[in-house]
């Protein structure tokens, strides 16, 4: 199981612009080629204009897959358009984690 993090930072006093946004227009669409995400969750304490999503994978060709799947998905483009047009979007850093399986 490998696990993608992201985290999201956006210009101070928009992340509930953002959150709505994705509510609206991206949710549905990405969770139809991704499943539900393991979280997904703003901070409330430290950096309080980023929000994090994490997703599950059987592995890294299961996320090429499906990631190939919802980028081709007009229904996802149209959200990225409309968050790219926002401009809420400050940064954005990437991570896999590789499951250690203590928790299996």
């Amino acid at each position: 199981m490998i696990y993608d993090h992201r985290t999201y930072t956006v210009k101070p006093g928009t992340i509930q612009k953002a959150l709505a946004l994705y509510k609206e227009h991206g949710y549905a669409a990405q969770t139809k080629h991704l499943g539900k995400p393991v979280i997904y969750a703003f901070t409330d304490v430290g950096d309080v204009n980023s929000y994090v999503h994490v997703w599950a994978y059987e592995d890294a060709a299961d996320r090429a897959k499906k990631r190939a799947a919802m980028q081709a998905d007009p229904n996802w483009q149209a959200y990225l358009a409309k968050s790219a047009g926002a401009g809420y979007l400050l940064s954005q850093n990437n991570k896999i984690l590789v499951s250690t399986g203590f928790e299996d």
